[in-house]
């Protein structure tokens, strides 16, 4: 993002990476997967291969992911249908990160869809139909909601302050806030709140008590961290524009928003 340098991202990531390894030690603030999904044990063989997989097989684009994010999506649309949801990001250059998504933060999580996260800057450049399905990232890091659980206050901060005016386009695959044991059904575009009472009071506490936080103090922390403007075209649920995937095989359970 405009602004820092990489001399700036480096100390950043490495606070990230030893978060990482904080997280895998610490049971306290682990989240378990919201599905139970079918299918038989894993049996020795399989073990073996993954054993043998791990130590052999060089994994370029899983070693790129240094971020951990945890914040709230909803379905654009459907508003009061939300959900926890772990970012694991990769910075790929000041203007563009991409995250996988999952329902936990435990080895079994299930990988629930995909964030691409670029700069103001890049986002002005998209056409105007694609830039409805991006939202804006500026309440969620005010708001204190977006947090990156396990790092010191300073780098945490320094990190919202890098996020604060990008924009977010996400889809999730598996919707397991519905429960479904596979990945089911069609993706479907997913949003961020922008402004206060639109969360799930409970559902936000529910995540700040896991991970030991609070969500009011990070908001305070956080005052200094300049609001930029919402560019035009972003968060366009909000002036009556909803952009969703209408699912033809109508296997969805009460999400669909429908197209205008």
């Amino acid at each position: 993002m405009p602004g820092h340098s990489s001399a700036m991202r480096a100390p950043i990531a490495t606070a990230l990476l030893a978060a990482c390894a904080v997280l895998a030690s610490c049971g306290g603030s682990n989240t378990a997967s919201e599905a139970s999904s079918p299918g038989a044990a894993k049996e020795a063989s399989t073990r073996v291969l993954e054993g043998g997989a791990a130590a052999l097989q060089d994994k370029p684009p899983i070693e790129a992911i240094n971020a951990y994010l945890d914040g709230f999506h909803f379905y654009n649309g459907s508003p009061h249908m939300q959900m926890e949801a772990h970012h694991y990001c990769a910075i790929l250059n000041e203007e563009l990160i991409q995250c996988v998504i999952y329902d936990g933060n435990v080895k079994d999580a299930k990988l629930m869809g995909v964030e691409y996260i670029v700069s103001e800057r890049l986002f002005k450049t998209l056409p105007e139909q694609e830039k409805a399905l991006w939202h804006s990232h500026v309440h969620e890091v005010k708001s204190g909601q977006l947090i990156a659980p396990g790092i010191p206050d300073a780098a945490e901060h320094a990190l919202m302050k890098k996020l604060v005016g990008t924009y977010g386009k996400t889809f999730h695959t598996w919707h397991t806030d519905q429960h479904k044991q596979l990945p089911t059904g069609i993706p479907q575009v997913m949003m961020g709140f922008t402004a206060d009472g639109q969360a799930d009071a409970a559902m936000v506490g529910e995540r700040d008590k896991r991970f030991g936080t609070a969500s009011a103090d990070k908001k305070k922390q956080r005052e200094d961290i300049p609001a930029p403007p919402i560019a035009d075209g972003a968060d366009a649920w909000q002036k009556g524009r909803t952009v969703q995937l209408a699912d033809p095989t109508g296997t969805q359970h009460g999400n669909q928003a429908g197209g205008k």
